[in-house]
């Protein structure tokens, strides 16, 4: 005879003594999501839909959820809000802040989640999984999400110059490429764009039967150097600025010039390594790591131990521009110890393993340039650049 299963008749709620309105907001281009918990409201969740941007009915349902918290409750509470880190940047949560509201932004990919291969997501559901993970982390849960850190105006301006740049030269080797794909579809080859002669060098080309340059294809391969010049000028305007901010800079922190005294280390890594990571403050070297997305990512689970790479869950710019400044470290500290380590590193792979082991050597040097910056620890055997 089947037995059933025991079913409490209603469910038990989870946290009945909330001191705060808990809130968060699912963003979108279109429509903002406000999801709310209050206190006295019978622990149920409640959900109301503004117009994208539209701070001031945001803000009226705020107060709108204070007065029916204090009408039921007798008390008046504050308000902690919490979003996700996305395309709308920090100025809402900058908003809020002004409004004397507790804000926080969350890292959207540190949120547990169910990891069924067809699970729902609709925004309904994200919005209550933001409180839930913010009840959570306002009781002290350990590594329940990733909070961000959200850098000042002036911080966060500071990045836009070394970012600018990156995209500039993309873009550059795109319209070089595209130059040297139309030549060598007719048999040129060798035509170099970024030479200061490309125009006269494209007056005198042939084609590899020995024609001159179609009208159209020279023309526009004219028009693709006129778009390449202007980059070049934008390139050179952005690296004034970059030059002049860094200084500027020892103003507010010598960090920058202890960098450029580094040999192998110019203007453009140290305005990289410095505004997207050695600017920031960190605990402790592991999170330095993290934060660049160097720190290993074990796999541990009965007899099954090995690791799988660098977590790659950190800052994409800062992680691309520590391995290139290890590559260039080994070549211009030679005698450091962390180009000794390298070495021997590589000695004991028999040679191999180079990849890999400039990944590790790219940590070591971040914790390093970490502890030089801000503790004036020096880096053994580096050498410094003659003034």
């Amino acid at each position: 005879m089947p037995v059933a299963a025991h079913r409490p008749k209603a469910p038990t709620a989870i946290r009945t003594d909330l001191g705060a309105i808990f809130v968060s907001l699912e963003l979108s281009r279109s429509k903002w999501l406000i999801t709310s918990l209050s206190p006295g409201g019978g622990e149920k969740m409640s959900k109301h839909m503004v117009a994208a941007v539209d701070v001031a009915d945001m803000l009226a349902r705020f107060a709108e959820l204070r007065k029916k918290a204090e009408a039921r409750t007798g008390q008046c509470f504050p308000i902690i809000a919490i979003q996700e880190a996305g395309l709308d940047g920090f100025w809402i949560h900058r908003v809020l802040q002004a409004e004397g509201i507790e804000s926080h932004v969350v890292d959207p990919a540190s949120i547990a989640t169910s990891r069924r291969r067809r699970r729902a997501k609709t925004d309904k559901i994200d919005g209550e999984a933001l409180v839930r993970a913010l009840l959570a982390y306002k009781r002290g849960e350990p590594r329940v999400c990733a909070m961000l850190r959200v850098p000042a105006p002036e911080e966060e301006d500071r990045r836009r110059i070394t970012r600018e740049r990156k995209a500039l030269t993309n873009e550059r080797v795109r319209h070089v490429n595209r130059i040297k794909g139309l030549l060598f579809a007719q048999g040129v080859s060798g035509y170099e764009p970024l030479r200061r002669d490309r125009r006269k060098q494209l007056e005198a080309l042939k084609t590899g039967d020995g024609r001159p340059l179609p009208a159209h294809l020279q023309a526009q391969v004219g028009r693709e150097l006129d778009r390449l010049e202007l980059l070049l000028e934008q390139i050179k305007a952005v690296e004034a600025a970059r030059d002049a901010m860094l200084a500027g800079v020892p103003v507010v922190s010598p960090a920058p010039a202890m960098l450029l005294d580094l040999k192998g280390i110019g203007p453009e890594f140290a305005a990289v390594l410095w505004s997207e990571g050695l600017s920031r403050h960190f605990d402790n070297r592991r999170q330095v790591a993290a934060y660049a997305g160097l720190a290993p990512t074990p796999w541990q689970s009965g007899s099954v131990d090995h690791d799988q790479g660098v977590s790659k869950a950190g800052n994409p710019r800062l992680r691309t521009t520590l391995i290139q400044t290890a590559w260039l470290w080994v070549r211009h500290q030679p005698r450091s110890a962390l180009t000794l380590w390298f070495q021997d590193r590589v000695k004991q792979n028999g040679g191999r393993l180079k990849k890999t082991t400039i990944v590790a050597l790219a940590r070591k040097l971040l914790v390093a340039l970490w502890k030089y910056v801000n503790a004036g620890v020096v880096i053994e055997g580096a050498i410094v650049k003659t003034a």
